[in-house]
């Protein structure tokens, strides 16, 4: 089996699992890339799903939306990794994020740079998502590039003013994450 680095010529990080941002864009070009998705959600003392957390920030179309939390897994990193990861980059380190030692992703997602292909919309690449709820326990405060962080309850993250904020598929992400934890209004 050949490797990506030898295919394309690359240097990756391993220690990192980064590659630079010319070669990220030369594999971005030609592979699918490996994402996670968490719906951040708040959970009752029976684990029914009170509240959606959704993010406010610039999204890879440029527009202000309102988003989950979403980003790449690194080379060598495990998919509970990636989520812990991204949870605490985006939520806060006190987040308290609930992932289980293997999770199961709910759904997965394709995003394309054509966004009539799937719904699922990413004009950077085509990226495969595995798609998580995550129930947080803690105090989230947004970080990195998150302008705001805004919990909703199930009926008002389907809404229309609510789904009308958002860009890249997010919406139908939300409406399957909500059904998934049976609370789709």
């Amino acid at each position: 089996m050949t490797d990506i680095d030898d295919v394309f010529n690359t240097q990756t990080e391993y220690e990192s699992g980064w590659l630079s941002p010319d070669d990220l864009e030369l594999v971005r070009a030609n592979v699918p890339i490996v994402y996670v998705d968490a719906v951040p959600v708040r959970v009752d003392s029976l684990g029914n799903v009170t509240e959606v957390g959704m993010l406010l920030r610039v999204a890879a179309d440029g527009t202000i939306s309102r988003m989950v939390v979403t980003g790449r897994v690194l080379f060598g990193e495990r998919v509970r990794e990636a989520l812990m990861r991204h949870c605490e980059k985006d939520l806060g380190p006190i987040a308290l994020p609930r992932v289980p030692a293997n999770p199961t992703p709910f759904t997965v997602v394709e995003y394309f740079p054509n966004p009539e292909r799937s719904g699922f919309y990413d004009p950077r690449h085509h990226a495969v998502s595995l798609a998580y709820v995550v129930p947080v326990e803690g105090e989230c405060e947004p970080t990195q590039e998150a302008l705001d962080l805004t919990w909703f309850t199930p009926e008002e993250a389907v809404s229309d003013e609510v789904r009308g904020q958002m860009t890249s598929g997010h919406d139908r992400l939300i409406r399957l994450a909500l059904a998934h934890v049976g609370k789709l209004p």
